[in-house]
């Protein structure tokens, strides 16, 4: 619910809404993923942009905020994503990163549980979107234009 009326103000307050997601690896080739309190699932990390933030900006911003995450290296852009499950208007701009967590992120009201996972050993309730784009990733599929 909490999800929906946030989709709804920003369709109201802008024309499009574009998110970033990021694949991060870790030097173990390990994924982080998250759970959030407001959707159920284990997730990759990002967010919603802001005006004025770049992609990349964005991108950094909520790897600090959802897993104390550093992005080593240059973030590679993967897919230009339409999510139309979140509204017909959203975008996800999705990226493959290396990382390393610079502190372990401690469960708050927005995300209650993270962690790195071997690709071959995800967490249950891993999403259908989240297994798509590992799969993407390693070549086992085409790329979608669809989340």
């Amino acid at each position: 619910m909490l999800m929906r009326v946030v989709h709804i103000y920003f369709a109201l307050a802008r024309g499009m809404t574009m998110g970033v997601r990021a694949a991060c690896f870790d030097a173990e080739g390990r994924v982080f993923l998250v759970r959030h309190s407001y959707v159920p699932g284990w997730h990759m990390p990002g967010g919603g942009l802001e005006r004025n933030e770049t992609a990349e900006e964005g991108l950094i911003k909520e790897l600090h905020e959802e897993g104390n995450l550093k992005v080593i290296g240059v973030p590679e852009l993967f897919q230009v994503y339409f999510n139309t499950s979140a509204s017909r208007r959203d975008h996800v701009v999705f990226y493959r990163v290396t990382v390393e967590q610079t502190a372990p992120r401690l469960p708050d009201r927005e995300i209650v549980e993270c962690g790195f996972f071997a690709p071959d050993a995800l967490p249950e309730g891993t999403t259908a979107a989240t297994h798509r784009r590992l799969a993407e990733l390693s070549g086992e599929r085409q790329p979608d234009h669809f989340w």
